[in-house]
């Protein structure tokens, strides 16, 4: 019998969804995934009539992180030399590291919908993500510290800089998982859903953002990144430079043309 495809990839309106699509092995994250993943993100940075990228999946799992079954186990399977260990890293194990880097510096908005347990690379790959959704049952985890090693493709780098070191703290030195309303007060998830609602909740967020100025997304989220790194004069001088193109567009013209019409009719905001 043919094994059913690891990721399904798909469009619904303008948003590309991929869903993760191996329920019986918790969605582990295969080659095979990873390498239809990449696909998807180089065709929706490629496709100028794609708005949004929404990453989600079912079963008991988001995703209990890279299948470590195609990852080794033997003697032979395991380095020898601290180089050897870094340049893996940098390189990525399955790729991760180079699609993580492109989904982050992709001038478009990627959505992830966590409806349950997410846990090691696959928590590393929504962190490179614009939009965390949550179920309310929906947890998180790094299991990397039960083999005494670090989460290393975004799982400290990354995580520092969303959630700050107290809780980073919490999930890879003590080894705790905390809850999608922990995730929340954490700054890791944006909004939590009903489980019940959830799936309807997720698509009617995606149409919102889908819905908002192309140019103005992308340039927003170079924006935010690089305010990020700077300092307040300086992350002034970014907001200036992105609306001094921005505020140059015919759409910005013609939204404010229409938006002061309609102020005049007394429809206001």
């Amino acid at each position: 019998m043919t094994e059913e495809p690891h990721l399904l990839v798909d469009v619904v309106d303008n948003i590309l969804v991929a869903k993760f699509n191996r329920p019986d092995k918790l969605n582990a994250m295969s080659f095979e995934l990873m390498e239809t993943l990449e696909e998807a993100v180089n065709r929706f940075r490629d496709t100028p009539e794609l708005r949004v990228m929404l990453i989600k999946s079912h079963g008991r799992y988001f995703s209990s992180g890279a299948d470590l079954k195609q990852g080794g186990g033997s003697d032979r399977s395991f380095p020898t030399r601290g180089s050897e260990v870094r340049e893996q890293h940098r390189r990525g194990a399955n790729r991760m590291r180079r699609v993580w880097d492109e989904m982050e510096l992709i001038e478009k908005p990627i959505v992830v919908a966590h409806h349950a347990r997410c846990v090691g690379g696959s928590l590393e790959m929504s962190l490179s993500c614009d939009f965390r959704l949550a179920a309310a049952s929906a947890s998180y985890a790094f299991p990397e510290a039960k083999f005494g090693v670090l989460p290393a493709t975004n799982g400290v780098s990354r995580l520092v800089r969303l959630v700050g070191p107290h809780w980073a703290r919490l999930l890879i030195m003590a080894n705790m998982p905390i809850d999608a309303q922990e995730a929340r007060i954490a700054g890791l998830v944006h909004k939590i859903y009903p489980d019940e609602t959830f799936e309807d909740d997720v698509m009617a967020f995606c149409r919102h953002v889908a819905q908002q100025n192309a140019e103005m997304v992308g340039t927003a989220k170079v924006a935010i990144d690089l305010a990020a790194e700077l300092g307040v004069r300086e992350a002034a001088s970014v907001e200036r430079l992105a609306n001094s193109a921005l505020m140059l567009s015919p759409d910005y013209r013609e939204l404010m043309v229409s938006h002061v019409a309609s102020i005049g009719k007394g429809r206001g905001l």
